[in-house]
């Protein structure tokens, strides 16, 4: 059945979230991370769409060219940078990415981690959450000190580890 399949996902994924974030010292974070999506808004968007392979907010943006799962998410979790863009601040109509607190880049950037993990499987590598970031569709509106941050990161694991990176976090980005 497709909700307890989507249940176990989701589960699943916040599970390794919290973990990681437990092993760089986000205690509070890793507890609270996508709580949003056990909330009816977006579960039942995700039982709809569930595929197993990728995001159900994929699948519903295809069939109504918007997710309204997407759409709620992202605008009450703070690890995702969509949640940070704002108008320029000089009063200019152009919408453009504000620096993200550093906890929060940590946090997305263990939330890819874990998305790659949950959707590639026994596949997974951990070059997976670069090469996804890398081959991103358009330009990440997202303010360069924050992008550059989670590159780094990304960069530090794809060449050092996941114990490499996460000492690097606790020791010198947090």
């Amino acid at each position: 059945m497709k909700a307890i399949d989507h249940f176990l996902t989701i589960t699943k994924h916040k599970i390794l979230v919290m973990k990681a974030c437990f092993q760089v010292g986000l205690y509070r974070q890793g507890l609270l991370h996508d709580l949003s999506k056990y909330g009816w808004t977006e579960f039942r968007i995700g039982c709809r769409y569930y595929q197993g392979n990728r995001s159900p907010n994929n699948a519903e943006r295809e069939e109504c060219s918007y997710s309204s799962a997407w759409l709620h998410h992202k605008g009450r979790n703070k690890h995702h940078y969509e949640y940070w863009i704002d108008y320029d601040s000089r009063g200019e109509a152009k919408l453009v990415g504000m620096k993200m607190p550093v906890n929060y880049v940590v946090e997305m950037f263990l939330d890819r981690i874990a998305a790659s993990k949950v959707y590639r499987g026994e596949q997974y590598t951990n070059k997976d959450p670069l090469e996804y970031f890398m081959n991103g569709k358009g330009e990440y509106c997202m303010h360069p000190d924050t992008k550059a941050l989670l590159e780094k990161l990304l960069i530090i694991l794809a060449e050092e580890g996941e114990e490499s990176v996460f000492s690097y976090i606790r020791n010198q980005v947090l």
